[in-house]
Parts: C-alpha cells; structure tokens; sequence
C-alpha cells in the first residue's frame, strides 16, 4: 500500500531491500505508497523500511514525499461520498487469481467497514458502490510489477471513470501485496491513468491460505484505499514532529510486523498507532482510522477527486 509515484510519467526509481525480494513467498507486508514525487512548498521526504510485517512484501521500498494539502473551506460539516467503484480481476491465463463475484462482493463490505468506523475508529464518511467488474486473463499483467510497461499496458487498457472513481485491480501485484499512488501525482495529464489501487488477490478474504493469519482479511485494499486518499504510512518520518501530516497519530519510528502490544519506538507521546490501518500490522491487528486521518482524506477528496 503505498502512494507510488507515476511510473515512467513521473520517472521514479526504487530498490527493493534484499529482505523484501528473499521473502515474497512469506506474505510479509511491502506495498508501495512510499514514492512520491510531490510538488508542494511544504514536503517531506523520508526513505524508510516499508515492509508491512517487518520485511518483504507491503510496498517497494522508496522514498515517500508528502504534500499537505491546507484544510478545505467547502468541507460540509457531515462529510458523506459514495465512491463509484471498479474492480478489475486480472488473473493467469491458467486461471489463477480469477476470483469470484462473492470475494469482490466481501471485498467491498470490507472497505465500507473500515473507512465506516465500524471496527472502532473514526468514520471517514467514505463509502464504496460497486460500479462494474471487468475479467482478464493477462499473464503479463497479472504478474506486473510498479512502474513497469505491464502495469502502464494494464491501466490503460482498463481504467474507468474518472477523478472520482477508485479503480481496484486485482493482481498478483509482483512482489508485494499492493501499491497506490497518491492524488496529486495523478492529477496531471499524461499521468492519471495510473490513478488507482492494485491489490494482491491473495489478500482478499477467503481467496487463498498463503497470508492465512497474517493479511488475509481484505485490509490490504484498505490499507491502499487510504494512500488513494492522501494518507501516509505513520511511520512517516520515523520520530520526526512532521510524521504522517496527522496530529492525532502517535510518531513511530519504524513499521509494524505483527501485533505487539505496548510497541513504542519514540519518545513522544504515545504509544506506537499499531492498529492503525496505514501501519504494516496484521489485518487482525488493524481496527481504525483516527479522525485526523478523516479529516485528511477529507480535505483531500475535496482538493483533488470531488466532482
């Protein structure tokens, strides 16, 4: 889950760490919001370890830079959004990853429960209607990595509709469980067809046992959804005051593998957010958004997907 920047539009590079690249059969977490070329006078910029579950297969590893985006005066005071949705099932031309309309069905009560408030955080007012599913059997695709000509060919080939729209492609997502890319870096023209999510199937629930225990209950596509909405990792910046641009999220100075209670690697207030959706923890770890990050995706929608 990470905020990509644009692949060859933006021209970003990346490494990924020889842990994450030695464990992709594992399921450890690596999505890849960490990129990001921003353009903003109030940025940061960090390169941290983005291994959800410690090493390998969240995200890439890449720089993050993060733009603040200045509250919006035309928030309403109960924010509500319905978010048309497409999923794209892109799956082996054997079959493999071919998932069924009940998995996209679970898959989307997912992504209203979380972003709902309905495991304990805050509601972001942020809800998912299924707008159309499209099947193909790519093995070039489905197999794709970020930033790769696979990935473009598939984006293009699939996306649609517009700022609004979440764009949901179901892969194998090379060697990690997802990646996204942040609003602002596909705002322009030549770049917003990459506008979207990319999620591992095997992520999803009861599609497969390979993350059984660890990232299987569908909170991978949560975890991408918020990168598609602004937020940061809040292990952004490690220590730093600047963070993940949220007040209301403790500073943690490294990713979570796990659940481990009482975790606290800084010495600010606070003990690390290890539930926090945009954390690397077990999807059985994660239960909220805070209402800082609602507030920021809100603020964020406004800025850059509102109709």
């Amino acid at each position: 889950f990470i905020a990509f920047a644009a692949a060859a539009a933006l021209a970003v590079s990346f490494a990924v760490s020889p842990a994450a690249a030695g464990t992709s059969g594992q399921g450890s977490w690596t999505d890849s919001c960490d990129t990001g070329v921003f353009s903003s006078v109030d940025t940061l910029t960090t390169a941290a370890s983005l291994a959800r579950g410690g090493a390998g297969l969240r995200e890439p590893s890449l720089d993050e830079t993060l733009t603040e985006v200045a509250p919006q005066r035309g928030r309403p005071h109960r924010f509500r959004v319905t978010v048309p949705t497409y999923v794209h099932v892109v799956y082996h031309a054997d079959g493999t990853g071919n998932v069924s309309d009940q998995a996209i069905e679970d898959q989307m009560q997912v992504l209203d429960m979380t972003f709902g408030g309905f495991e304990g955080g805050a509601a972001t007012g942020f809800r998912f209607s299924l707008a159309g599913v499209t099947r193909t059997a790519n093995t070039e695709w489905y197999l794709a990595g970020p930033s790769t000509s696979g990935e473009r060919a598939m984006k293009r080939a699939l996306r649609t509709g517009g700022d609004n729209a979440l764009n949901v492609y179901l892969t194998t997502a090379g060697p990690y469980l997802g990646w996204a890319y942040y609003p602002n870096q596909t705002e322009h023209k030549g770049s917003a067809y990459l506008d979207g999510i990319v999620v591992d199937w095997e992520s999803m629930l009861g599609t497969s046992t390979r993350y059984a225990g660890r990232y299987d209950q569908g909170e991978t596509a949560t975890h991408e959804a918020g990168h598609w909405v602004n937020l940061a990792h809040t292990f952004q910046g490690g220590c730093n005051n600047w963070g993940d641009h949220v007040d209301d999220t403790p500073p943690m100075l490294v990713p979570t593998n796990g659940c481990p209670a009482g975790k606290d690697t800084c010495s600010e207030p606070g003990l690390d957010p290890i539930h926090n959706y945009m954390d690397y923890s077990y999807d059985t770890c994660y239960t909220e958004f805070t209402q800082g990050q609602a507030l920021r995706a809100q603020d964020a929608w406004l800025r850059y997907r509102a109709s």
